[in-house]
């Protein structure tokens, strides 16, 4: 397999999804981004479920994502930013999504 892609919802609290972006863009991208590397995107939504932040990941395999997000959970300073970002989601649902042939992520 050419790997795999995590796409990650959070459905934010009415009103609070710019606090939570503002939070990843000075805290949270930053620590993902060096413990788990392969950022596709991260997106807000304009039509449809609204108050939505979405990231999407890429790895090489389930067991590299394994690996790296406990890897990401054990840094003290993940767990604050954590901490600051927790009460502002609501729900959360997580997807492996894994590229067709044809993809350019194949």
């Amino acid at each position: 397999m050419a790997g795999i892609v995590e796409q990650r919802d959070y459905h934010v609290h009415t009103g609070r999804l710019p606090e939570l972006v503002r939070l990843y863009e000075t805290e949270g991208i930053a620590i993902q981004q060096e413990v788990l590397g392969g950022l596709v995107g991260a997106f807000t939504t304009e039509i449809g479920e609204l108050s939505t932040y979405t990231s999407m990941w890429r790895y090489d395999s389930f067991a590299e994502r394994e690996a790296r997000r406990a890897a990401l959970q054990q840094r003290d300073d993940w767990k604050a930013f954590l901490a600051k970002i927790q009460p502002l989601i609501h729900t959360q649902r997580n997807r492996i999504l894994v590229p067709t042939p044809f993809s350019p992520l194949a």
